[in-house]
């Protein structure tokens, strides 16, 4: 079967074939349908450091896959055979998709029944390949581990791929949302998903007294004056990873109390509250649908900010 391995940080994807599996027991088999492209995998392209979680290669690419279940192994009752489900990269599984164990980039992905959450009746593939990571993560954020509020205060510091999915979630549980947004092209997106205000620059919201900010871009700056506008006792989580260090003032920690926690991934329930949103169109993410020959180009197309929202590849009916 078709496939897009990663060999080495700075060298490109390769198209290979390679055998199609079977489930070994307490396995399953699913016929992938689409797969995400995500900005780790930019990451993993281009920087070394990734290089210690992916101890195997070559291997295939690619961690927000959905598809349908194929075969199952001796032993297995959770799923069955026809069910259409997402895999959570943060799952049962001792491995990761696309890091210590194959991922998305081709057409049949092998995981354990805890990995895989049912999809309701009416989300597309592509959505719920998108719902697995940019969808959960972005959840798992403002929700699970900022604990937002009905009536809150509360921050989006990037509108990418994960913010833009941060912010209509913090709208529909009934929070006041700001967004710091530096490109004003995509400020009218962000006013139409139902924010308060938006701004360039989180800057901007020195003071504020916000509940809960959450850093979906982690260029450093923005997670320092993230902390500069929450209240006294107030959140800030750090999602993204711009930048690998961040400073904090020790006067603005101390005497405000701030919290300042990570956020990593996420759960299956996290990916079954994003599919409900998704499924019901309370939440509409901007993605852009590509082929399965295309994946290296829009990798490249993500390098380069070039693509608004998340990409998905359809790979296959």
């Amino acid at each position: 079967m078709k496939a897009w391995h990663f060999h080495y940080t700075h060298k490109p994807l390769e198209r290979a074939e390679i055998p199609e599996p079977t489930p070994g027991p307490g396995e399953v088999v699913l016929d992938i349908k689409a797969a995400g492209l995500c900005h780790s995998d930019v990451g993993v392209l281009d920087k070394e450091d990734w290089l210690a979680i992916i101890p195997n290669r070559p291997i295939v690419m690619g961690h927000e896959i959905a598809g349908v279940v194929s075969a199952v192994g001796e032993g297995v009752t959770e799923v069955a055979v026809g069910d259409r489900v997402g895999v959570c990269p943060t799952g049962a599984s001792p491995t990761n998709p696309g890091y210590g164990r194959d991922g998305g980039f081709t057409e049949k992905h092998v995981c354990l029944p805890g990995d895989l959450v049912k999809m309701p009746d009416g989300l597309s593939y592509e959505l719920a390949a998108l719902g697995t990571d940019a969808g959960m993560t972005s959840y798992h954020a403002i929700m699970t581990i900022g604990g937002l509020q009905p009536g809150w205060k509360v921050g989006v510091i990037g509108f990418g791929g994960l913010g833009q999915v941060g912010a209509r979630v913090g709208v529909v549980k009934g929070a006041e949302v700001h967004v710091a947004e530096v490109n004003r092209d995509l400020w009218d997106r962000v006013r139409e998903i139902g924010v308060a205000d938006v701004v360039a620059d989180a800057a901007e919201w020195a003071g504020q007294g916000f509940d809960l900010i959450v850093d979906y871009a982690g260029f450093g700056e923005t997670t320092t004056n993230a902390a500069k506008a929450v209240r006294r006792g107030g959140t800030v989580v750090l999602v993204g990873m711009g930048k690998l260090e961040f400073t904090l003032h020790t006067m603005d920690m101390i005497l405000g109390e701030v919290r300042v926690l990570g956020s990593n991934g996420g759960t299956p329930q996290d990916i079954a509250d994003v599919y409900e949103l998704l499924a019901s169109g309370e939440i509409e993410p901007t993605v852009t649908v590509v082929g399965f020959d295309d994946i290296p180009a829009y990798l490249d197309k993500l390098r380069a900010h070039e693509v608004t929202g998340r990409v998905v590849a359809h790979i296959a009916d």
